[in-house]
C-alpha cells in the first residue's frame, strides 16, 4: 500500500540523518540558485522594458545616418551625421497621418552655471511635444510652449537632478537665472522625477526651445534625432513606414538601402531588450543549474551507498516475497523523497535570495510561479533520473548472494 511505502521511505531517509542532510542540502543548493537567478534575470527584463516603456508610448524615433536597410542596423555614424533638418520634422508632422506629437531635438552636454555653482549637463533644444511624446511632468513652473519656440526664448526647463546641482536644497529655481555656455537662461520649470531610463537620464537634463538651440549654440538647422509618437499601436507601423517613404523623398533619395537616416520602432526596441534579457536569463539559469546537477549526482551517490549497506535487506525481502518491481519502487520512493524535500527548502531559500538582493542590492528581483513550478519539476525529475540506476541496481539483485553478502 502506498502508506506502508511512505512510512518505510520515511524511516529509511531519517536512519542516518546527517548523511540525508547533506543530501538534501546539495539539492536545496541547486533549486535556490535556480530560482534566484531566475527571479534576478526576469526582474532585470521587466525593469529594463519599464524603462523603456517609461520615456513614452508608441513612439517612433528617426536619427540621421547611414542605413543598411529600412529597419536595420545602421552603419557608423547613426546619430552623429547631420541629415535631419528641422524641415524634415515639421514635414513630419503635417504630411504623416496618425501622428500624435513629433519632437525635433539637438543634444549636445555644456557646462551651465549659477550661483557660484556649474555642473556638465545635456542640453537638448526641443518643442512643446516634446513633453506629449516622452511623458515628461513638470513639477514645478510650466514646459517649453511654441510660443518659446516661435520667439527663440532664452528660457529653460531643468530636471530635478540639475536643479540640485545648480542650487541649494531648497531654493526655488523657477525664475532663477542659469548660465549656459556663456548664455543667460531663464527656468521656467523644474520636471518630475523619472530616473535614468538606461538610454538616457532626463532627470539630469536641460531643455530649451530648438530654435534657441540653433541660433545660440548649433548656429545650423541640422537636428540630433527627431522623437515621433503616434495616437495609437496599431498603426505604429504604417506611420513608420510613411516616414521612411517621406524623409527618402525629402532627401531625394531613391534606394533605400542608401537612405540617410534610420527609423526604429519602440515596440522592435522592448522585443530587442526582452530577447536580450531573456537569454541572459536563461544562461544564469544554466550557470545555476550545474549546481543542480552537482546535487543530483550526490542523490545517485548517496543511494548507491545505500543500496550497498542494505543488500541483506534486499535478500531478505525477495526471501520472504517481495518482487524486482517492490524493491526498485522502494529506493527509488527514497531518492524521490530527498529531492522533494530538498526542492521545497530549495525553493525558500531561493526566495530568500531574491528577497535579500531586491532588499540590500537594489537589483530588481521577480519570483514567479512558472519558475517555483519548474523547480519542483526538476527536483521530481533528479529524484526519478539520478534514482533509477540505484533503485535498478537493487532490484537485479540475486536474492541467495544479498543473503550471503557480508
Amino acid at each position: 500500500m502506498l502508506s506502508d511505502l511512505m512510512r518505510e521511505t520515511y524511516i529509511a531517509v531519517m536512519v542516518n540523518k546527517a548523511r540525508s542532510s547533506l543530501t538534501i542540502l546539495g539539492i536545496v543548493i541547486g533549486i535556490g540558485s535556480v530560482i534566484a537567478m531566475v527571479a534576478i534575470g526576469q526582474g532585470a527584463q521587466g525593469n529594463i522594458e519599464a524603462s523603456i516603456e517609461s520615456i513614452g508610448s508608441n513612439l517612433i524615433f528617426v536619427s540621421p545616418g547611414a542605413s543598411r536597410g529600412v529597419g536595420q542596423l545602421v552603419s557608423a555614424g547613426r546619430g552623429g551625421a547631420q541629415t535631419l533638418t528641422v524641415e524634415d520634422a515639421n514635414a513630419i508632422k503635417a504630411d504623416v497621418s496618425g501622428v500624435a506629437a513629433v519632437a525635433p531635438q539637438i543634444t549636445k552636454r555644456y557646462q551651465v552655471t549659477a550661483k557660484g555653482k556649474n555642473t556638465n549637463t545635456s542640453i537638448v533644444g526641443t518643442s512643446a511635444d516634446y513633453a506629449v511624446a516622452s511623458s515628461v511632468e513638470v513639477d514645478d513652473g510650466v514646459f517649453l510652449s511654441d510660443q518659446n519656440v516661435t520667439s527663440s526664448s532664452k528660457v529653460a526647463v531643468i530636471g530635478p537632478t540639475t536643479r540640485d546641482d545648480l542650487f541649494t536644497e531648497g531654493e526655488e529655481a523657477v525664475g532663477q537665472i542659469i548660465r549656459i555656455n556663456g548664455v543667460n537662461f531663464k527656468v521656467i520649470g523644474v520636471t518630475k522625477s523619472k530616473g535614468s531610463t538606461g538610454f538616457n537620464n532626463s532627470d539630469d537634463m536641460i531643455f530649451v526651445p530648438y530654435t534657441t538651440a540653433i541660433r545660440y549654440f548649433s548656429g545650423s538647422s541640422y537636428i540630433s534625432s527627431i522623437t515621433v509618437q503616434a495616437t495609437d499601436a496599431t498603426v505604429m507601423t504604417q506611420v513608420q513606414q510613411d516616414i521612411t517613404t517621406l524623409l527618402l523623398d525629402r532627401h531625394k533619395i531613391k534606394d533605400a538601402t542608401l537612405a540617410d537616416f534610420s527609423t526604429t520602432n519602440q515596440a522592435d526596441i522592448v522585443a530587442t531588450a526582452s530577447s536580450i534579457t531573456g537569454t541572459f536569463t536563461i544562461l544564469l539559469a544554466a550557470i545555476a543549474g550545474i549546481s543542480l546537477l552537482v546535487g543530483g549526482i550526490g542523490i545517485m551517490n548517496m543511494m548507491l551507498t545505500i543500496v550497498t549497506e542494505r543488500t541483506r535487506e534486499i535478500g531478505l525481502r525477495k526471501a520472504i516475497g517481495a518482487t524486482s518491481r517492490d524493491i526498485s519502487t522502494q529506493f527509488l520512493a527514497e531518492s524521490i523523497m530527498l529531492t522533494f524535500i530538498g526542492g521545497v527548502i530549495g525553493v525558500m531559500f531561493g526566495w530568500l535570495i531574491s528577497f535579500v538582493v531586491s532588499s540590500f542590492a537594489k537589483i530588481t528581483t521577480s519570483v514567479s510561479l512558472s519558475s517555483v513550478l519548474l523547480a519542483f519539476g526538476v527536483s521530481a525529475g533528479i529524484g526519478i533520473v539520478f534514482g533509477y540506476y540505484p533503485a535498478k541496481r537493487a532490484a537485479k539483485m540475486n536474492p541467495i548472494e544479498a543473503l550471503r553478502y557480508e
